[in-house]
Parts: structure tokens; C-alpha cells; sequence
């Protein structure tokens, strides 16, 4: 049987339909295959004997040329362009690296404990644990299962004897730690014993010394310490309590150590660390040069992300194909996870509102090749993804840090999370740490000091400004301008960027930078159609941190100037949230034709297309003030439809609102916007209010037109006639008939009622009108 692959379209169909012909046909069995797999009897694909000539090809470790498959870069233009008219950045995240202890935990947590369905690299959809369970006997040929480094250990010395004063206890405490570690940091804090017989040493120290020496934490180092420690001192008993990796085991030890003496804590150098923010400096900017840290790298859990609203089904494929192409030949699983088919709990960091899938794949293959995790790899990674995502119809583009002189990016033990919900929200570990994170939150330019980037960035300054002429942009012409200011700066001299930065330091230069970050956040919702609910609320949150730092750091004297530009800013951003509601319920479809309505063509690219269009047709304030009465209309009819069945008796109360509103909308269309009278001609409720006003304000101009026949008459017969003295006294004026007082009403609201009237007053009025109509016409009739 021969397999014609053309049969199958995803890629990843092919791969697997050629594997499985490979194994039926190709003299080997399935099950002699994972023996094979298991025995790690692979043979080279690259002999690895020496040639004749003397000549060694420099291959891996199974004889695998170690060699980057690079793809050629997209066009920087192309890119660029694609980002203006709306692309997301294509987004590949390294999660974590973890040995093959951690396999299992990894890829429970991928699945949500077998709640979620999860993928292998053959295409097999893998559900529950017992199938789950299957991963880690196939992987464990992969697995190097090396042990991590003992980094960090905990001790405690008991030392007998009353020795000397409380102020002393400390020095000798030191002493006698010194003795036992050498050169190595530590921490500690000393303990008196109840009945006086001596006291007890609790401390943290580095392993490792600077001579290359770790000690292994367990009771032979604990003798080795002791050994070193009986010459000196006399009593004294050593002990290693526990050990750990990294710098967020040390950090947490040395926390609690803090807390539990309540800061009577001293280093080597004796230096008091009082509490835990200075006890997390010593560990994260100290200590980590002297760790040597290291963590096997079996398998790496990464991250491929997009947009809120993102086709789930087209990014799911777009996934699996990415990983079938660049990790070719290696284990892996994935599953996606969004905000409606996640179970996790949002309180628990679940249920985020931005489509994203996670991957555990084996670092080293079936041959024997390694990933590479270089920043080459990762741009490569980014640029497949990219490629993959707008083969399914997502626009997404690759995007360099130096494309728009974009702030480093942040590492995982740099920060720690506060809040999962939504999007993770960190603080830095230190000073510097919060510095660096705040600056990529707040998408602060960063201009790199290298000339190789500073030529990367004036290219990308240079395509920016042709992508600016281009026709089919003319609508992105603010975002183009924003990233060539970006890149402006590090385009000019080096003397002239540097009296920039001393200029920057003067008194009240922060107070001027979150200004112009305001101005940059604030004019980045003039193209909030673009935008949905979670990324607009994110937006919502820049501008207040915008705010708020911006606040901490004016002048007195400018306190009142922003005062108006924080108010100008805060209503900016409250008409973008009704046009983001406004596209969410149904405000847009009232600007479409009326046969898409019935068709059921009311998708978020209709709704963006019947927006821009009103807009271009009535322009931006009269479909802004349509949408606003539009909407409260729509919500109205929902809260009814919602309330009808639980609670009757308030529908008489909402229903009484709705003709308010929709008689607020029929005076608009009324007084000429041209939206409300083409959803008049699809909603029966607004086109009966419409004419009713319509059928008024066409008596009043009938009776006025009337009134002025008869006056032209009775001016016409006075010229006639001898004329009399007709002047009133004031009273009689004020005692004139009720009839003659409202003949003058109706004359006084010809006006817009909007402008002076509250929306409660529409529907009594209009009925009062109607009823002073009919009097006035049976009076003529009679």
C-alpha cells in the first residue's frame, strides 16, 4: 500500500501518516521502535570517523551536525506594515527548564490534571491520568535525570558553656561560623538556651566558596565542618538541617530566618538584615554570583501567545503545525488554554482572558540533537509562529525589541507575582528588578549602546518612515509617527544623546516623561475599534499608572494645570468605553444594512466596517451621540427581556424608561442625524417615535404658517380701519386664557429639547402636545 501524503493538508497530518507508513512497511514494528527509542541504540546519521583527510566534521553528541536551521527574516518593511494596519506581535515565551523529576508535574499542570485535553507530537489526543501517566515511560530514554546543584544550606551549631555577654554573643557566634565555613557567605542569629547552658546558631549559608569547594549539606560535610571547627573552638556541635537550590530557595530561607528572630539577624560582615526586602537583596544581588547555580535541562515548558478575541480554532492549528515544523523529531505535548475552556479558577491564576498554548518538549531528541535556546533560536521560533498564524488567517508579524527600541525584557527571578487574575502583576525583587520591570510595563523607548544595534535601529527608523507613505496606512499615520519618535533618539549623535540625558536629569524631567507617556496612552485609543474588552481595560489601567506616577512626581506649582489634563484624560477615556460597549451589544448593527441584520452578518469586522463608515458618513460626533442613545436603548430592552420572568412587576417601570429613550433618540433623528433615521427604518419602536414628532412638529409649523395668514389678514383690514388704542394693562397680559398660553408653547419647544430638557420630561410632553393639538383642532372645527 502506498500513502499519497497530498491526501492530508495540515502538515502535521503528513508527518504523521509518514511515521506510521515508516513503521508498517519499513521492517519494523511499533513496538521493536520503542525499544529502539528506550535502548538509545540510534545511529548516526553523520559518520563520526576521522577522514583521510585529517579533517574532523564538528558534529553532537550522536553525531548530528549541531546547526541552526535558519529561515529567511520576513521583510523589515513587510513586517512593519503588517504591524500598522493592526498585526499582533507573534509572542514565544520560555516558561521554565526542568529535569525529568519534573516531567510529570509539568505536564499535569499543561493539562489541569487531565482535565484538559493535550496533544503529542503524532497527533494522539491524550485524556485523564492513566493516559497521561503513559509520557513518562516513553520520555524516559530522554531523560539525563540529572540531580541539580545544592546551592544553599540551613545549619545549626550548638554551643555549650555561659560565655560571654548578649553585646558579645554575636562576635564569637561569627567566629565560630567562620572557622567552620571559610570565605563562604552566610547568615545567622543566635538563641539562648532556657536554663543558661549555652546557646544555639541558626544560619543560612552559600555551599560553594570561592575556591570552587561545595559542600554537599549532608552529614559527611557537616563533618568536615566540624573538623575544621574543634581546633578553635571547644563544645560546639555542627549540623546541616536542610539544603537547596537557586536563588528563590535562599531568599526564602533567609526570610524566614528574619521573621522568626524578628530581624535579629547578621551576616558575615556584620551587617544587621532587619527584614525582608534587605534580606532579598543580599540573596538576589549578592549571593548569586557565588552560587555556580545549575538545573538539569530535560525538557522546557514554552509559551506561545495571542490577542484577547483571537480565532481559538485557527491558533490552535497554527500551534501544532509551528511545533511539528521546528521541533521536528522531538517529543512534545501541548494543549491550548483560553478564558472558556480553562477549569482552573481565575482566583487561581486560570481563566486568562488572552488565547495561549502550552508545550513540553524533550530538549534532546530520538537522534540525539539538542534544542538551541539561543536569542537567534528564539527570534527563528518567532518568525515560524508568525508564518504559521497567517496561513490560518491571524495577523501576526515577528517583532525585534530594537524594532521600536522596546525595553529589555524581564526574568522570572527578577520578580515575584502579587496577582494572577487577568494579566500577572509582578514587583521587583530589588530596586533595580522593579526598575527594569516597571519600564517594560510601561513600554518606556530603550536605546541599546551596541553599533550593531544602533545600525539595526536606523534601518527600522528609515522602513517606518517609507511604511508612513504608504496610502493603505494613511489611517495609522499616529502609530507609524509613534515609533519613528521611539527611534528617533538613538538615531542622533552621541554628544547630542547625551545632552539629551543631562537635560533629562534636570529638575522635574520625570514629571515631563509620564506627561509624554500620558500623550502617547491617551491618543493610543483613537484606535480603540481595534481593541476588545480585555485590551481595552488594560489600556484603561496604563493610563491611570500614567496617572498616578505623573501625580508623585510634578511640582507644586503644576498641581492645578493637571488637575485639568488628568480630567481631559479620564473623560478621553470614558467616550472610548462606550464605543468598546457600543461594539460589544448591538449600537454598530443599527448602522448596517438591514438585510445583513436578517442574515446574521453581525460579526466584530462587520461591526469595525458599519463604525468606520458612519463615521466617515455622519462624522465622529453625530455617530457618537447616536451610539450613546442607541445603546442605553438596547441595554433597556435587555434588562426586560432578563427581568421578565423573575421579577413582573418591574417590567412596567423599565418599559416607561424605554420610551424615554427611544424618544430621546427619535429627537435626535428629528434634528437631523442621519443614523438614527437609517436604525429607524429597522426598528419599528424608534420609527413610530420618529414620525410622532415628526407629525407634531409639522402641525406647530402648520399653525404657524395659519397664524401668520391671519395676521397678514388682520394687519391688512387694521390698515383699513380706523385704528384703535389696543395697549393692555400688565394684569391682563398675565390673565390672559390658558388657550393663548399654551398657542405659545408649543413655539418655545421647537426647539432641541435635548439641550434643556431632562430625558424624563420627553414622553409627558410630547403627550401633552398631542392632546393640546386635538383641542386646538375640534376649536377650529367648531
Amino acid at each position: 500500500m502506498e500513502v499519497f501524503l497530498g491526501a492530508f493538508t495540515a502538515e502535521w497530518e503528513q508527518r504523521k501518516a509518514a511515521f506510521l507508513h515508516d513503521l508498517t512497511l519499513g521492517r519494523r514494528t511499533l513496538s521493536e521502535e520503542d525499544e529502539r527509542r528506550r535502548g538509545g541504540s540510534v545511529r548516526s546519521a553523520v559518520s563520526t570517523e576521522t577522514p583521510k583527510s585529517g579533517f574532523r566534521v564538528r558534529t553532537g553528541r550522536q553525531g548530528r551536525p549541531c546547526s541552526l536551521q535558519r529561515r529567511a527574516d520576513r521583510p523589515m518593511r513587510a513586517r512593519f506594515a503588517g504591524l500598522a494596519a493592526g498585526s499582533q506581535p507573534a509572542i514565544v515565551k520560555m516558561a521554565s527548564f526542568g529535569g525529568g523529576s519534573r516531567l510529570g508535574a509539568m505536564i499535569n499542570y499543561v493539562a489541569r490534571n487531565g482535565a484538559v485535553v493535550i496533544e503529542n507530537e503524532r497527533g494522539d489526543q491524550l485524556r485523564g491520568r492513566d493516559q497521561l501517566s503513559t509520557i513518562g515511560d516513553e520520555w524516559d530514554h530522554l531523560m539525563k535525570n540529572r540531580a541539580e546543584s545544592r546551592d544553599i544550606g540551613l545549619f545549626r551549631i550548638s554551643v555549650a558553656g555561659g560565655g560571654p555577654a548578649d553585646d558579645e554573643r554575636f562576635n564569637r557566634a561569627r567566629k565560630i561560623v567562620t572557622h567552620g565555613l571559610g570565605d563562604r557567605a552566610f547568615v545567622f542569629s543566635v538563641t539562648h538556651r532556657a536554663d543558661g547552658s549555652g546557646f544555639e546558631i541558626d544560619g543560612v549559608t552559600v555551599l560553594r566558596n570561592s575556591g570552587g569547594e561545595r559542600l554537599t549539606a549532608d552529614d559527611a560535610a557537616a563533618a568536615i565542618v566540624q573538623t575544621r571547627m574543634e581546633p578553635a573552638e571547644t563544645g560546639t556541635k555542627f549540623q546541616f538541617t536542610g539544603y537547596g537550590n537557586g536563588t528563590d530557595y535562599g531568599t526564602s530561607q533567609v526570610r524566614s530566618l528574619v521573621t522568626a528572630h524578628k530581624g535579629q539577624v547578621q551576616d558575615e560582615q556584620e551587617r544587621v538584615i532587619a527584614d525582608a526586602k534587605q534580606a532579598g537583596d543580599l540573596v538576589q544581588l549578592e549571593w548569586r554570583d557565588q552560587l555556580h547555580s545549575r538545573k538539569p535541562r530535560d525538557v522546557m515548558h514554552l509559551v506561545l501567545s495571542a490577542r484577547a478575541g483571537t480565532d481559538t480554532h485557527a491558533f490552535h492549528n497554527a500551534a501544532r503545525d509551528f511545533l511539528g515544523q521546528q521541533f521536528a523529531g522531538h517529543r512534545y505535548v501541548f494543549s491550548l488554554h483560553d478564558a472558556q475552556s480553562d477549569p482552573k479558577a481565575e482566583a487561581a491564576g486560570g481563566k486568562r482572558p488572552h488565547v495561549h498554548v502550552h508545550a513540553i518538549i524533550a530538549m534532546q531528541s530520538d537522534a540525539g540533537d539538542r534544542v538551541e535556546t539561543t536569542i537567534a533560536a528564539f527570534r527563528q521560533w518567532r518568525l515560524g509562529m508568525a508564518e504559521k498564524a497567517r496561513a490560518h488567517g491571524i495577523n501576526m508579524e515577528m517583532t525585534d525589541r530594537r524594532d521600536r527600541a522596546s525595553a529589555p525584557s524581564y526574568s522570572r527571578n527578577q520578580v515575584r507575582p502579587v496577582n494572577t487574575i487577568g494579566r500577572t502583576q509582578h514587583e521587583g525583587t530589588s530596586a533595580a528588578a522593579e526598575q527594569r520591570y516597571g519600564a517594560k510595563r510601561d513600554d518606556l523607548p530603550s536605546y541599546s549602546a551596541t553599533t550593531r544595534s544602533q545600525s539595526y535601529m536606523q534601518r527600522a527608523y528609515g522602513e517606518w518612515r517609507k511604511v508612513r507613505h504608504l496610502q493603505e496606512l494613511g489611517a495609522q499615520q499616529y502609530f507609524i509617527r509613534s515609533q519613528m519618535v521611539r527611534l528617533e533618539v538613538p538615531r542622533t549623535t552621541v554628544g547630542s544623546r547625551d545632552t539629551a540625558h543631562h537635560e533629562a536629569g534636570n529638575s522635574g524631567s520625570p514629571f515631563r516623561t509620564y506627561l509624554v507617556r500620558l500623550t502617547e496612552l491617551v491618543s493610543e485609543g483613537d484606535d480603540m475599534r481595534h481593541m476588545t474588552r480585555p485590551e481595552f481595560e488594560a489600556y484603561e489601567k496604563r493610563v491611570e499608572i500614567a496617572l498616578f506616577r505623573a501625580e508623585k512626581t510634578l511640582p507644586p506649582e503644576a498641581r492645578k494645570d493637571f488637575e485639568e489634563i488628568a480630567q481631559a484624560a479620564r473623560e478621553h477615556v470614558n467616550v472610548r468605553r462606550e464605543i468598546v460597549e457600543l461594539l460589544e451589544v448591538r449600537g454598530t448593527a443599527g448602522m448596517s444594512d438591514p438585510r445583513s441584520r436578517e442574515s446574521g452578518a453581525d460579526g466584530p469586522q462587520e461591526d469595525k466596517q458599519r463604525w468606520n463608515d458612519a463615521v466617515d458618513s455622519h462624522g465622529f460626533e453625530a455617530a457618537n451621540v447616536a451610539n450613546k442613545a442607541l445603546l442605553e436603548i438596547e441595554r433597556t430592552r435587555e434588562a426586560i427581556e432578563r427581568i421578565a420572568v423573575e421579577r413582573p412587576d418591574e417590567v412596567s417601570a423599565l418599559k416607561k424608561e424605554l420610551d424615554i429613550h427611544i424618544t430621546k433618540a427619535a429627537e435626535l433623528g428629528a434634528s437631523g442625524n442621519g443614523i438614527i433615521r437609517e436604525v429607524a427604518e429597522i426598528d419599528d419602536d424608534l420609527k413610530a417615535a420618529l414620525q410622532s414628532i415628526e407629525r407634531d412638529r409639522q402641525k406647530r409649523e402648520n399653525e404657524k404658517s395659519s397664524a401668520r395668514t391671519q395676521s397678514d389678514e388682520a394687519a391688512t383690514a387694521n390698515r383699513t380701519t380706523p385704528q384703535v388704542d389696543k395697549q393692555t394693562h400688565p394684569d391682563d397680559r398675565d390673565a390672559r386664557s390658558p388657550e393663548s398660553a399654551r398657542d405659545t408653547a408649543p413655539r418655545q419647544e421647537t426647539g432641541d429639547m435635548t439641550k434643556s430638557d431632562p430625558a424624563k420630561q420627553y414622553v409627558p410632553r410630547l403627550e401633552e402636545i398631542q392632546r393640546e393639538t386635538k383641542h386646538r383642532n375640534v376649536d377650529r372645527e367648531r
